[in-house]
């Protein structure tokens, strides 16, 4: 490969390349460079969003860089502010290391294992002295710290910061120290702490990482952050079935997004499936191969092909339309009742109808007969809902 085509491959579904040119540099020593991404152990299961990241690293390895795979137990129990309007609460001891093991089981569903080195930052900040965390936090200044959004906004809201929340950025920074990374990767939301491994670098006399963002994922529901909590999204460890099926309840649209941040496809194969939709193929073919392609990078061919089987039993035998319209309904503190989602959805004239219709056994979510007239649907979901034989919605819960 050129150059040019290594930063094509480095860049595709990337936000940012900060700066390109002293990547441009580094890649022209022609050795493998320490590329770091880190992970607060604060969950123990990673969905998709997480793997946007993951694969970026994996494409690296591939091209012969050394993958840092940075666990930070240690910043765990810190508590990550990014993006929180509150202090985040810390975690135990405990908590860390028991979702630490999690990861280290998961990541390597993505990740060489051969090419990764799994690391944790309390390797060396557990070393360190209440001196040494006073001379770090010396220097940054209480104003630059409030130059990061969240910081600012909350500044600014007059909503306390607890002085251990600037102590997490330069952590973090710290880490790229430790580990001498040549390039680090966040989500465009850790810029600000990606940035501070960089200045960090150059405090200790190191040459400065680049920097490299990834778009934040969306959930299936095509406008939030994809987050367990908000039940919008697709866990590495899903069963195949129910992967499959979440993946093909993605809209025509989003289905590009995840094909460009989560398939291996070449972006020359997916421009060609976009020109023959638009000529008149139906999107859901395409669907059907991302859908096919994760199941089996997370469990295998056979479950992929298993899962397609028994999607088309349960769908395509009930003669989906291939139009079906797309409903989004309100859900009150978090849930929404299976009755008031059909009426708001329009799928029932009423409440009552939707009652009716349930208990003669006329309505489906997700090709599921329903009997239970209590079912409450999470938002952030995404549904399709089928009342009676000629009634569909793909409906997202907000």
């Amino acid at each position: 490969m050129t150059q040019q085509d290594t930063l094509d491959v480095i860049k595709r579904g990337c936000d940012e390349l900060l700066p390109e040119t002293e990547l441009k540099q580094k890649l022209a020593l022609g050795r493998p460079l320490r590329i770091k991404a880190g992970f607060d152990p604060t969950a123990p299961d990673l969905h998709l969003g997480h793997t946007v990241l993951l694969n970026k690293m994996r494409q690296l390895q591939e091209m012969g860089h050394h993958a840092l795979f940075l666990i930070g137990d240690f910043t765990g129990m810190i508590g990550d502010p990014t993006g929180k309007n509150a202090t985040r609460p810390p975690l135990t001891r405990e908590q860390v290391l028991e979702n630490a093991q999690s990861y280290r089981e998961q990541v390597f569903k993505v990740l060489d294992p051969v090419k990764t080195e799994i690391c944790f930052n309390s390797t060396w900040m557990d070393k360190f002295s209440a001196v040494d965390l006073i001379k770090l936090a010396a220097t940054h200044t209480v104003a630059q710290m409030l130059e990061r959004d969240d910081f600012g906004k909350r500044y600014n809201n007059q909503q306390p910061i607890a002085i251990h929340e600037f102590i997490y950025p330069l952590v973090q920074g710290y880490d790229s120290v430790a580990l001498k990374a040549d390039m680090e990767l966040g989500g465009t939301d850790q810029k600000f702490n990606l940035l501070m491994g960089r200045e960090l670098q150059k405090h200790f006399g190191q040459p400065a990482q680049c920097v490299l963002t990834m778009p934040l994922l969306e959930g299936l529901d095509g406008v939030n952050k994809m987050s367990k909590s908000l039940g919008n999204y697709v866990g590495i460890t899903d069963a195949p079935q129910e992967m499959f099926g979440k993946l093909m309840s993605v809209s025509d649209d989003l289905m590009w997004r995840y094909l460009e941040l989560l398939s291996f496809e070449s972006m020359h194969t997916i421009a060609q499936w976009r020109s023959e939709t638009q000529a008149g193929r139906n999107p859901r073919d395409i669907k059907v191969l991302l859908a096919q392609e994760l199941v089996t990078r997370f469990h295998s061919r056979k479950a992929a092909e298993d899962a397609l089987m028994e999607f088309e039993a349960r769908f395509k035998q009930g003669v989906l339309p291939e139009d079906m319209p797309e409903f989004r309904v309100e859900s009150n503190s978090g849930h929404i009742g299976i009755a008031h989602l059909l009426k708001q959805a329009g799928l029932t004239e009423s409440t009552s109808e939707a009652l009716r219709m349930i208990q003669a056994g006329a309505v489906k979510l997700d090709g599921a007969r329903i009997e239970d007239k209590t079912l409450q649907i999470k938002a952030g979901a995404v549904v399709v809902a089928q009342v009676g034989k000629r009634k569909f919605g793909r409906i997202t819960v907000h």
